[in-house]
């Protein structure tokens, strides 16, 4: 019998190793009222920031268009990509990330709603909400059933099998972070699904129909019609001041009418050209590669968020044998430990859709992401009795531990890497004689509230969690 040496023993404790039933039940209900305390008091503040987000975000993408009409100039182009590139940010992961996992559904907006929302990236939001908000948040970091796990390309844990298609992913890692958006497209396809024969072939062409539509509505948004429109403007202000915004340069369909004809009129079509199409052409070509770049940025930045938040050394991976007859309690401490979560300001918790907040986010896929930051302390309050593990770090820290996986496995072997112990609170004022800031939020409103748990009814395609016990 052959041995596969590739993948290692399962040499890591269980984080639930400690805790009898009866705890993990208990657990449950502690996590539960957490979720039906915020449920209870989501109101008119909440609606108010995710407008607010929502106008900013237009505002910002109107505001850089609007700049790449002069992209001609450096500065222009430089300010307009960047406020394209950070609307495109913000609308991806603020935005359309956490209104199509239900966040805001209880408000019952008809344009604010998982079930008509839409983003400007290449998933489709049905494929998308399944293969997220279902499968990933359903079995997460389960081996074999979580697809988001490596994105079933790449080998980020020990226990996946080696093989040498491996060898090339830290190259196409790069492209990934390049094309994310074109990645997860093709991922939600489940690619490992139509190959052993599970998903229908009519499901598969509606998938790539979906992506085809996307795809096209991007390129002629963002590389034919914007581009064209700052052409169109910067030759109506060549028009209106008579030709002083004219630059100098040479048209290149003017060369090209030289090229082809010796005509005296097609010279002086081409002079024309030179005169005035110039400075057009440039700047359709100056809008086309800001439009570019500014989905480079946008792409390179969620993957880095997301990557920092599953795949980092600290993140817990389990087999389907450890989950059998999963309880709810259960089904929370797997969320919690299979997650890390990256630290940093309120605008950096902004760019990144909260999802620098990753472990509460997986605890509570539909609350609303800004009240992440305030039920992160009562985790942690459950992390440091219970002894569980809260796994956060900087994200210079998660981004290399990440990278480092990433080059490690590439290879065949590798073990799992050390986990974190039991958290044991940061003390407020750095004394140890002070309570930690987990234990000032001690006080539990009990659980109740009729639409509450990860399992919210909503348009976001919900995870299937075990269902509550009895209080």
């Amino acid at each position: 019998m052959s041995v596969d040496t590739s993948r290692p023993k399962d040499d890591i404790v269980s984080p639930l190793a400690h805790l009898s039933d009866e705890t993990i039940e208990q657990l449950a209900k502690e996590f539960d009222a957490i979720h039906d305390e915020v449920y209870a008091d989501l109101g008119e503040r909440d609606r108010n920031y995710i407008t607010t987000v929502i106008a900013a975000q237009r505002q910002l993408a109107v505001a850089g268009r609007v700049i790449l009409f002069g992209s001609k100039s450096r500065t222009a182009w430089v300010a307009g990509t960047a406020c394209l590139g950070i609307a495109k940010i913000l609308e991806n992961m603020e935005i359309g990330h956490n209104v199509m996992h239900g966040q805001w559904d209880w408000m019952n907006d008809p344009d604010i709603h998982s079930s008509v929302w839409d983003w400007d990236t290449a998933s489709t939001a049905e494929a998308w909400k399944h293969s997220h908000n279902y499968v990933h948040h359903t079995y997460t970091n389960i081996r074999g059933k979580d697809k988001d796990l490596g994105y079933e390309i790449m080998r980020i844990d020990p226990h996946q099998k080696w093989s040498p298609v491996y060898l090339a992913q830290p190259f196409y890692n790069l492209l990934l972070m390049a094309f994310f958006e074109w990645g997860v497209a093709l991922h939600d396809l489940d690619i490992e699904g139509i190959r052993r024969g599970e998903r229908p072939v009519k499901d598969v062409l509606v998938d790539l129909r979906g992506i085809a539509t996307k795809a096209r509505r991007q390129i002629v948004k963002d590389y034919i019609g914007w581009p064209a429109v700052s052409a169109v403007a910067y030759g109506a202000a060549q028009v209106v001041t008579g030709g002083r915004v004219s630059g100098r340069g040479k048209s290149k369909l003017g060369k090209r009418l030289r090229d082809v004809s010796s005509a005296r009129g097609a010279h002086r079509v081409a002079s024309v050209l030179d005169r005035h199409g110039a400075g057009i052409e440039q700047t359709f070509v100056n809008t086309f590669a800001a439009n570019f770049v500014a989905n480079i940025i946008r792409n390179v930045w969620s993957h880095g968020i997301i990557f920092c938040g599953h795949f980092p050394d600290q993140a817990y991976t389990f087999s389907q044998k450890e989950v059998e007859n999963e309880t709810r309690g259960g089904w929370y401490v797997r969320q919690l430990v299979g997650a890390a979560n990256i630290e940093g300001s309120a605008l950096f918790h902004l760019m990144s859709g909260n999802l620098s907040y990753q472990v509460e986010h997986h605890l509570y896929p539909d609350m609303p992401s800004t009240r992440y930051k305030e039920v992160a302390p009562k985790i942690k309050d459950i992390c440091e009795r219970y002894q569980l593990p809260y796994n956060t770090g900087p994200l210079s820290k998660q981004w290399g531990t990440v990278q480092r996986t990433i080059i490690r496995l590439a290879f065949p072997g590798g073990k799992p890497r050390p986990k974190p112990g039991p958290y044991r609170g940061e003390r407020v004022g750095g004394s140890s004689s002070q309570p930690s800031e987990a234990a000032r939020f001690r006080n539990r409103v009990p659980a109740g509230h009729p639409d509450a748990g990860p399992e919210h009814n909503g348009g976001g395609v919900a995870a299937d969690v075990p269902p509550r016990g009895d209080d």
